[in-house]
């Protein structure tokens, strides 16, 4: 897709100019093939780090059915090829797509937790985007993002402060296919924990939210 080389370089033009932005653990990303970005989710910005971060034409964006409505976000969904899904109802057409693509060699960017979180911490995640991962059978690559909240992108930028954003990237890892005689939602319940923990164990300790004390979060805090 030529709009790629556009949208990227777009992107790292407008994010050089506002924020100072961290990446850690880059050479941790894939270099080919599909895979899932699984990251936190505390602000507007966050969909466009996927932009900055990777220079590549088969990028998945999966884009929220309501802003369809709207013709500038219509228009950018179609520029990066964006798939509107319903959040809230089962959208068989739009999974059946996004897996096609990522078993074609894209990178599907997801946010386990749906929605930002407006407290800046992890919430529950749902299991929507880590059900494609594990039936897609691709890597997931945990991602964890601050200083991108809403809230502290506008106090900054209203007083021409740059804002400073550290994107740390983890290593990947695939979910095992085989049900282990678990009932499908057991298992996505547990394999949500661990993308989520696996998150949780690269952000700072006051945003682990709902997973602190998970006994997952605890056991990759030393190494397990």
């Amino acid at each position: 897709m030529k709009a790629h080389k556009f949208i990227h370089g777009i992107v790292r033009i407008l994010f050089h100019a506002i924020a100072r932005v961290e990446l850690a653990g880059g050479e941790n990303m894939p270099a080919s093939r599909g895979f899932v970005i699984a990251s936190n989710h505390i602000g507007r910005l966050d969909a466009f780090l996927v932009y900055y971060a990777l220079d590549r034409p088969d990028i998945v964006m999966l884009v929220a059915e309501k802003y369809k409505k709207y013709p500038i976000t219509r228009w950018m969904a179609g520029l990066v090829d964006g798939i509107f899904i319903d959040r809230f109802n089962p959208d068989v057409r739009a999974l059946r797509e996004a897996m096609k693509r990522m078993q074609n060699g894209g990178v599907l960017g997801i946010a386990p937790e749906g929605t930002r979180s407006k407290t800046g911490t992890l919430i529950e995640a749902k299991p929507g985007g880590i059900y494609l991962a594990w039936k897609a059978g691709v890597p997931i690559l945990p991602v964890a993002v601050t200083g991108t909240q809403d809230a502290i992108v506008m106090d900054r930028l209203k007083h021409f402060k740059r804002l400073d954003i550290k994107v740390t990237v983890g290593r990947a890892f695939t979910l095992p296919q085989e049900a282990k005689g678990k009932s499908r939602d057991i298992l996505l319940k547990e394999y949500t924990d661990e993308v989520m923990c696996q998150i949780a164990a690269l952000l700072p300790e006051e945003m682990r939210g709902v997973y602190a004390g998970h006994t997952r979060l605890k056991e990759l805090l030393k190494g397990g």
